[in-house]
C-alpha cells in the first residue's frame, strides 16, 4: 500500500511542477516580448505556444521563430522542453 502512495505523491509533484514550468516559461517570455499575448501549454516535455507581438512585425516567420527560440534556448538546452511548437503573430495577423 505505500508504495502506492509514493507513486501517487511523485504524480501529484509531477504535474505541479509543470505547472510551474508554464509559468516561468510564460513569465520568460514576456520579459522578452513585453505586452505580448501568450498562450502555453505543455504535452510531456513538448511546449505549444501561441505569441502575439508587435515585435514580430515586419519579419518572416522564421526570424519570428528564430526569436523565440533564442529566448528559449536555456530550457532546450537542458532537455527541460525538447520540442516547441509555435505559431508567432503580430496583433493584425492576430485579429485578421
Amino acid at each position: 500500500m505505500q508504495l502506492s502512495a509514493i507513486f501517487i505523491t511523485l504524480a501529484r509533484f509531477t504535474q505541479k511542477e509543470l505547472i510551474m514550468d508554464i509559468q516561468a516559461i510564460k513569465a520568460l517570455l514576456l520579459e522578452n516580448f513585453p505586452g505580448a499575448h501568450i498562450e502555453a501549454e505543455t504535452e510531456g516535455s513538448h511546449l505549444n505556444l501561441v505569441i502575439v507581438s508587435d515585435a514580430f512585425s515586419g519579419l518572416s516567420r522564421v526570424k519570428k521563430q528564430q526569436k523565440v527560440l533564442a529566448v528559449l534556448n536555456e530550457k532546450i538546452s537542458s532537455g527541460e522542453v525538447h520540442a516547441v511548437n509555435m505559431k508567432t503573430l503580430t496583433p493584425d495577423q492576430w485579429q485578421g
